[in-house]
Order: structure tokens, then C-alpha cells, then sequence
């Protein structure tokens, strides 16, 4: 099939990781210039390249990307959210599914093992949507593929005790990493963060269809993001793994909690410490940030 030439009908997978990108592109996670290839798309969806290709037409034809002869797909600068909402399969999406399965995973709706047959006597949903969905959550640290058949749901953190330890700990470590002697920012990413703070914030003010899942991606990479900063392997690892463990409990508070929207201007405040040199106040304002948010 040539570029010019008009695809088949796409497919539930197709459709789900179009959404995703959307989603990575509109959120600043993917920023404007950003160079994406079937090869390295396909790695990281755990997916052959078929569908990737597939999805990255579906993308250039909402004006978010930009197809260059010979180079591939960029993402534009002028990117905007388009007609992202239309990108549904019968009604559900690869996010809504997502949801769906924290939602009655925390209610004790499923049980700790289940396999593909299992999850569709279920969700009336296209099997290829449902792997989708898992390869995703397995991403996210939320479940994990037993060595034969079946996928196994993770342990939340859960218990309020826990919760207020594994803050207690980040305190500790994400402040004192802002203050740490080789901090060092990167005025790029740093903007590019800022940007994508703003977009969101935009976005929050008028309807959309997963905002929570936009602001969870977005703020693990805040905060991992400084962490780098810190130049401090031990700092960064740390905060990586509170992200890992805190997932599951952290992306069903956020599909529920309107608090989303403060912790976005909180984090747009110690942004622009940092953009001040004042790394002092930065340390204080993610104290502050994180006391509140444990609650």
C-alpha cells in the first residue's frame, strides 16, 4: 500500500494504539520533533509492526504527526488533540478497558488469576483489544503474564500505613534529591514538561474522555524526571520503583480524585523554582505537594 493510498477498515489493536500515542502526544510525553519508528513503537507495545504502521497513519491523518520521505514519522508542532475521541472501538477503547479492569480489580470483582477466556466471557471486547489492554497494564507494573497461561494481577500498596510510609520515603528522597550538590536541570526537557503541564491543565477545563490516565502518565514522568536531575543513580531508582509500587492504587485515586488539577499546578510551581534557580524553594514546594497528596 502506497502513502496516499486510503487503509481498510483499522482494526480494535490499531485503533488502541493510535489512542495511545494520541494520548502520549497531547499530554507532552511525546514532544514536538520527536522521532518515532515502526521498530521502536513495536518494542515498546510488545506488537508486531503491522499494527504500528498501521496506527501511525491513523495519527498522521489527526495532523499530529508528519511524514517526512526517507526519514519517517515526526511529531508535529503544531499538534492539537483533533478528532481523538472519534478513535473508539464500538463504543470502548483500549483506555476505557483499562479502567474498567482497575475498577473492578479494586472493587474485588476479579480474582488474583485469569486467563484471556476468563477476561472475555467478561468484556464483550475484540480479543485484540484485550491483549492491548494487558501487554499495557503489564507496562504499568498493574498485572503480569504467568509463564503458562494466564495473567496474574499485582499487589497494590493498599493499606492507608503503607501508603503513608512509601510518602513518608519520598519526602526524604525527591527533596533531598532537588538539593543535591550535582542537580543539574535540562532547560529542554524541563520546558517541555512546563508545556505539557499547561496543555493538560487546558484540556482539564473542558470535558475529556481519561483525563486521570493523561495526568498519571505525565506525573511518574515528573518526578522520574527529576529525579534524573539529581545525577544520582540511587536517587532516581528509588523513585522509579515508589512509581512502580504505587501504580495500582495511584491510577484508581486518580481516575476518582478531582485533585489531579492541584497536583498539575503544584507541579507547575516547582517547575518554575527550578527555572528560577531556586532549588531551595523547589525542595519546599515538593514537600508541601507531597503531604498533601498522601491524604
Amino acid at each position: 500500500m502506497t502513502k496516499t493510498e486510503k487503509p481498510s477498515r483499522p482494526s480494535p489493536l490499531q485503533l488502541d494504539l493510535a489512542n495511545r500515542l494520541i494520548q502520549q502526544i497531547t499530554t507532552g510525553e511525546l514532544p514536538a520533533g520527536t522521532h518515532l519508528t515502526e521498530e521502536g513503537l513495536a518494542s515498546q507495545f510488545d506488537v508486531s509492526r503491522t499494527p504500528v504502521k498501521a496506527a501511525l497513519r491513523l495519527v498522521a491523518e489527526q495532523e499530529l504527526l508528519e511524514y517526512h520521505v526517507n526519514s519517517g514519522y515526526f511529531v508535529s508542532a503544531n499538534a492539537t488533540l483533533g478528532k481523538a475521541a472519534e478513535m473508539v472501538v464500538d463504543g470502548v477503547s483500549g483506555d476505557t478497558l483499562y479502567l474498567r479492569l482497575i475498577d473492578d480489580r479494586a472493587n474485588n470483582l476479579l480474582p488474583d488469576t485469569m486467563t484471556e477466556t476468563d477476561f472475555l466471557a467478561r468484556y464483550a471486547v475484540p480479543r485484540s483489544l484485550l491483549r492491548g489492554t494487558l501487554v499495557r497494564m503489564a507496562a504499568d507494573g498493574l498485572i503480569e503474564k504467568r509463564r503458562g497461561q494466564g495473567w496474574n494481577f499485582s499487589p497494590a500498596i493498599g493499606s492507608p500505613e503503607l501508603m503513608a510510609e512509601s510518602y513518608k520515603f519520598r519526602i526524604m528522597v525527591e527533596c533531598g534529591g532537588l538539593l543535591e550538590s550535582g542537580f543539574k536541570i535540562d532547560a529542554v526537557q524541563l520546558q517541555n514538561s512546563r508545556l505539557a503541564h499547561e496543555k493538560l491543565l487546558r484540556q482539564g477545563q473542558a470535558p475529556a474522555e481519561h483525563p486521570s490516565l493523561a495526568f498519571s502518565s505525565l506525573n511518574a514522568a515528573f518526578h522520574e524526571m527529576l529525579a534524573r536531575f539529581s545525577n544520582n543513580r540511587f536517587v532516581l531508582q528509588a523513585v522509579q520503583q515508589q512509581n512502580q509500587l504505587r501504580r495500582p492504587s495511584e491510577h484508581l485515586a486518580l481516575h476518582r480524585d478531582p485533585r489531579r488539577i492541584d497536583s498539575c499546578k503544584e507541579h507547575l510551581q516547582i517547575i518554575q523554582a527550578l527555572e528560577s534557580d531556586n532549588r531551595e524553594w523547589a525542595a519546599a514546594l515538593m514537600r508541601h505537594h507531597l503531604s498533601i497528596a498522601r491524604y
